[in-house]
């Protein structure tokens, strides 16, 4: 099995359960926070949609440069807002995930910040640490 192939599938996994996850959120308590220093519950789900972003923004370009006072976080403004950008984002992300193969995953990619280098890896890790372990981390925080 090639790797592509695997990650392929564990995109589509993390994604099932992810979806389950944001099905059984309660609308009227999107705004609940555990404690004052945390995510909503909707700013966290919209936190994780983003990270499924990421897919299709890894595979279809060779870097992206952060600019923090530009850069607009999504913000879901109910529940089905949440649910449809994130099938959109899934979308996105298993059609990227679709025109790439093996050879692709050692692309080296870059993130910057306002133009600074902060680091270039393979494409296959910044897909597992930003998109995968990214939004594993964040569900269980859910």
């Amino acid at each position: 099995m090639k790797l592509i192939d695997s990650l392929r599938r564990e995109f589509d996994q993390e994604a099932k359960t992810t979806r389950k996850h944001f099905e059984r959120l309660p609308e009227e308590k999107l705004e609940w926070r555990p404690h004052e220093k945390s995510f909503t519950v909707g700013g966290l789900a919209s936190h994780i949609t983003e990270c499924a972003g990421w897919t299709a923004a890894i595979f279809n370009q060779a870097e992206f440069n952060f600019d923090p006072a530009t850069y607009k976080h999504y913000s879901a403004a109910s529940l089905t807002d949440l649910l449809d950008t994130f099938d959109e984002k899934i979308r996105s992300g298993r059609l990227a995930l679709a025109a790439v193969g093996d050879e692709a995953l050692a692309q080296l990619w870059q993130f910057k910040i306002m133009g600074r280098l902060r680091f270039e890896k393979p494409k296959r890790d910044v897909f597992r640490d930003f998109a995968l372990s990214h939004m594993i981390h964040h569900r269980g925080q859910l």
